[in-house]
């Protein structure tokens, strides 16, 4: 059990573990489904999302685009973030980060900052994971096999 703002909670069905792990299942789901993502290109995703009832963003030009983000998104939480930004640019220490930091916050309460970035980080993750959902429906409809695998 894990205590969040004042409560016992187990690691259920709401817990950011669980949604990193829904999340990651299905982008899993989507790569192993996807046996050719080229298939994917040009394929628009101006399909209207029914569950949401608008339509997909439009920066993600096609299937394949989408595809690829997602699993760069999968990566980064397997593996982290750091790794990434190490390799993209050489590590420089901030002068005086200890206050800017502190005057970030605005003297909020740093549970109530983690609790506010672990709801929207929970909110984030089954958002990708019903997008994930969605691309791997979309590409069996593609190449005709809706409904194989249910």
């Amino acid at each position: 059990a894990v205590k969040i703002s004042g409560s016992w909670n187990t690691l259920g069905k709401n817990s950011l573990f669980s949604a990193m792990n829904r999340f990651i299942g299905a982008v899993n789901n989507m790569d192993q489904t996807v046996m050719v993502p080229s298939l994917l290109r040009d394929v628009p995703l101006q399909q209207r999302d029914a569950e949401h009832g608008s339509y997909l963003r439009e920066a993600e030009a096609d299937m394949y685009s989408y595809y690829s983000h997602l699993k760069s998104i999968r990566n980064d939480i397997e593996w982290g973030v750091l790794r990434k930004e190490r390799a993209e640019k050489p590590a420089a220490k901030p002068e005086n980060s200890e206050t800017e930091s502190e005057e970030e916050e605005g003297g909020m309460d740093l549970e109530q900052l983690l609790q506010f970035h672990l709801k929207g980080l929970h909110g984030v993750l089954s958002e990708l994971t019903s997008r994930a959902n969605n691309l791997t429906n979309r590409y069996k409809q593609e190449i005709g096999i809706a409904g194989w695998g249910q």
